[in-house]
């Protein structure tokens, strides 16, 4: 058996260093993308909210704060459709959904 030299240890090394580097930068863009684009609590919200309406808990026009997102609900001109948005004021990201009166 030969020994390696010196030399190949050190390349061997930084390539190995260089692939472990590139594979935690992937994951962590994976993971941030992930909790950033996490809308669970605001879908969750929205749909207590159309609930409340259908069930006639609620009077339009509706306008609620929840966490960085504002939400209004009113009724969308010359249709029998109510209009539901939620904006998030960091982000400037748009949900809307749209329903029919009952």
């Amino acid at each position: 058996m030969n020994a390696s030299t010196l030399m190949e240890t050190l390349i061997a090394t930084v390539l190995v260093m260089v692939i472990f580097m590139v594979a935690s930068l992937i994951l962590n863009n994976m993971f941030s993308n992930s909790i950033k684009n996490n809308r669970r609590a605001i879908t969750s919200k929205i749909n207590a909210i159309e609930y409340l309406y259908i069930n006639d808990k609620i009077t339009l026009p509706y306008q609620d704060d929840y966490e960085d997102w504002m939400i209004t609900m009113e009724p969308l001109k010359n249709t029998s459709k109510i209009g539901l948005k939620a904006t998030n004021e960091v982000t400037g990201k748009t949900i809307e959904k749209i329903f029919y009166k009952r």
